[in-house]
């Protein structure tokens, strides 16, 4: 992965549930519930509150016969295909929002004035504190450190308060149909009529964004599959209406994906004046922190960067001139959720700033 990555905020939002790395589909076993504090009640499920459905076409029934016939011949039962397909209409306003073009581009302090402002690390504390609990059992369990959780709950979803509105069946069908990205999102609707047969969830209730993205902290129906977690053991993985299944999923993922407990993400530096035309500033380069100590990088206040002798790279976010920054694997693993730059370090700037005492 090279280069840096320039988000307006619309393309961001639009498109984070289509960048996490989800193409990975092949089923766990079920997770072993693990012990859990009382939690505080969970926000209810959001509710689906009508992007319009268009009548099927013959060419669109023609297809769903067949998809019917490739879950049954997957091994989902037929109630499940019966419930989830019976209904299923195209969504015009899907493919409007899945053609959509940004109209502006913001900078990388006015994207992170839009996704990490002060309220939300104000917020994110009270979030902190409600659940800490759970949240302490959770980064107990996974050996992720509970700000990070609470961040990437706080920017999918506002800590579960903006979930999404529409039907994901649907929408899934909708792009599966359309044939732009048809192979990963028929993929993709295959497990969510997976989830379905498991009993995790509704057709009704089972809402998400316009790409499919579902629950508090906005999984792609085969992310939901491999990291998804009953952590408040009712045999359910229910990432709507259960704040402690959210939270755990969202630190199981990091873990499975190789997070590093003892490390922390990346930190702001300050470059050298001159000497850095050569260096390259991406995340295929890799350095000795002392490396890039020599090359003149200091931190934000002028002192040398210091710790652990790990290796790191340089992220430019907006190119030469710019905000810079030494970053480790746990700001991959963070990419890995969703692969822009703005948003890995809004996510890792907000962790931090939850968890400053």
């Amino acid at each position: 992965m090279t280069g840096f990555w320039r988000f307006g905020l619309v393309a961001v939002l639009l498109a984070a549930a289509c960048t996490s790395d989800v193409a990975e589909v092949e089923k766990p076993p079920p997770a072993v519930p693990a012990p859990a504090p009382a939690a505080e009640p969970s926000p209810p499920p959001a509710k689906a509150e009508g992007p319009e459905e268009e009548p099927p076409k013959p060419e669109f029934l023609a297809w769903l016969a067949a998809l019917r016939e490739e879950a049954r011949a997957k091994g989902i039962g037929q109630p499940t295909i019966e419930a989830a397909l019976s209904d299923v209409k195209p969504i015009p306003r899907v493919l409007e929002l899945d053609r959509a073009q940004p109209e502006f581009k913001l900078t990388y302090r006015q994207y992170m004035d839009r996704v990490a402002p002060g309220s939300r690390v104000e917020k994110g504390r009270l979030k902190y504190k409600e659940h800490k609990a759970l949240l302490d059992a959770v980064a107990k369990k996974y050996g992720v450190p509970a700000r990070f959780v609470v961040a990437l709950w706080g920017i999918e979803t506002d800590f579960g308060r903006v979930t999404g509105g529409f039907r994901v069946v649907p929408a899934l069908a909708t792009l599966a149909y359309d044939g732009r990205r048809s192979a990963f999102f028929k993929g993709e609707l295959l497990d969510a009529l997976r989830i379905l047969d498991g009993g995790h969830v509704t057709p009704k209730t089972m809402i998400g964004s316009w790409a499919g993205a579902m629950g508090q902290v906005q999984f792609m129906p085969s992310s939901f599959l491999r990291y998804a977690e009953d952590w408040d053991g009712d045999g359910k993985r229910d990432l709507w209406g259960s704040t402690a299944d959210a939270l755990a999923s969202a630190a199981n993922y990091l873990s499975k994906s190789g997070w590093r407990a003892e490390e922390n993400w990346g930190r702001e530096v300050r470059l050298p004046a001159e000497g850095f035309a050569e260096a390259k500033t991406d995340l295929e380069t890799k350095l000795p922190m002392s490396a890039w100590a020599k090359r003149g990088i200091t931190l934000q206040n002028g002192k040398p960067v210091a710790g652990k002798d790990l290796n790191a790279s340089l992220v430019l976010p907006e190119g030469p001139g710019g905000a810079a920054f030494l970053v480790n694997d746990n700001y991959r693993i963070i990419m890995k959720w969703n692969r822009s730059h703005f948003f890995a370090l809004a996510a890792g700037s907000l962790a931090d700033r939850i968890g400053a005492k």
